[in-house]
């Protein structure tokens, strides 16, 4: 059974308890907890939750109703909905110790509940001083120049299969940054991340990929925009010269809706809400967030640290389980390639 990193994030949210549920994962893969074995313990005590904790060591085999816990000390105690700075550099530290542990063939994926990118960017990390997410922190530190998210989940109005999988051309920027960001270079290397990632971890053979315009009704013609004349349309169709079976550029408002959904098995998106707004409307609570293109399978919650439900014990933890379950599934076709 693989051994999966399971970050649990910002402590003053909601990702250590929803990690506590694990204790009950029925699925084929061994979640390993990076968190404060303290902070645990007492989230565990507020929600009512009777788990045993172990530590971790790598010979442990699964128990029913434990959890095996990889501590790493929190530089102060945290409570829930309460946000404090000292606690950033433990957040990424969590990151830091998963991603090692996956590089040296530790773990075979990690997972990652939910942090809160504005405390850690109050924090002025000398390391990081400009924090914008669990993508960007990962390509950064693994030295990988190209990388794309991509949210996935199930619902019946979705691609053949009842999956919808929304990757990005671009991730956390300012609306007022997205079309400068757009360029027929960006938009070619997300391309091909993407349609190789769909063939060696989702089994397509020649996946079909359903690409929005950036403009409302694409540009309708040019009179709305000309980023669909002049850049999205010639590299998409530069790109079916290589072989990709690529479709668009399509309107945004039509494109989700099951028809056109089931032409394709993954939507690009060109910015952010664009693509994840109908995402989280269909599948929220038990979508997750996968990034393709890094040197290891990385997955995670589709939704924040719900501050106001921290330490409350209602929160749903449906997506981490998701997650780990898509982990799992990924690290288990990628040993068969190998």
């Amino acid at each position: 059974m693989r051994l999966l990193a399971v970050t649990s994030g910002e402590p003053a949210g909601i990702g250590p308890e929803i990690c506590l549920r694990l204790a009950d994962f029925a699925g084929d893969a061994h979640p390993v907890i990076l968190a404060d074995r303290e902070l645990l313990a007492e989230r565990a005590r507020l929600s009512g939750l009777n788990i045993t904790l172990r530590n971790y060591a790598p010979g442990n085999l699964r128990q029913a109703g434990a959890l095996d816990v990889l501590h790493l000390p929190l530089a102060v105690p945290s409570q829930p909905g309460k946000l404090d700075p000292a606690n950033s550099a433990y957040v990424l530290a969590l990151l830091d110790r998963a991603l090692t542990g996956c590089q040296s063939g530790e773990f075979a994926a990690m997972v990652t509940a939910p942090l809160h990118k504005g405390v850690i960017n109050e924090a002025r990390l000398p390391h990081c001083p400009h924090f914008t997410g669990h993508t960007e922190y990962l390509a950064e530190m693994t030295h990988t120049p190209g990388v794309v998210m991509m949210l996935a989940g199930a619902t019946p109005h979705a691609h053949a299969d009842g999956n919808l999988r929304v990757a990005l051309v671009t991730t956390h920027l300012p609306l007022k940054n997205v079309a400068a960001a757009i360029t027929a270079e960006r938009l070619t290397e997300i391309l091909r991340i993407l349609h190789r990632e769909l063939q060696t971890k989702y089994g397509f053979a020649s996946p079909r990929i359903l690409v929005t315009g950036l403009n409302p009704h694409a540009g309708e013609g040019g009179y709305l925009g000309r980023e669909e004349l002049e850049i999205i349309n010639p590299t998409l169709k530069k790109l079916r010269h290589e072989g990709m079976n690529l479709i668009g550029a399509l309107p945004a408002d039509t494109l989700f809706t099951p028809p056109i959904l089931a032409q394709g098995d993954a939507v690009l998106a060109m910015y952010h809400d664009q693509g994840l707004a109908p995402l989280k409307y269909a599948t929220f609570g038990h979508g997750i967030n996968i990034t393709l293109g890094l040197p290891m399978i990385r997955t995670s919650v589709d939704h924040g640290t719900a501050l106001d439900l921290a330490g409350s014990g209602k929160a749903n933890f449906g997506s981490l389980f998701a997650a780990v379950r898509e982990a799992a599934r990924m690290a288990a076709a990628m040993a068969k390639e190998k």
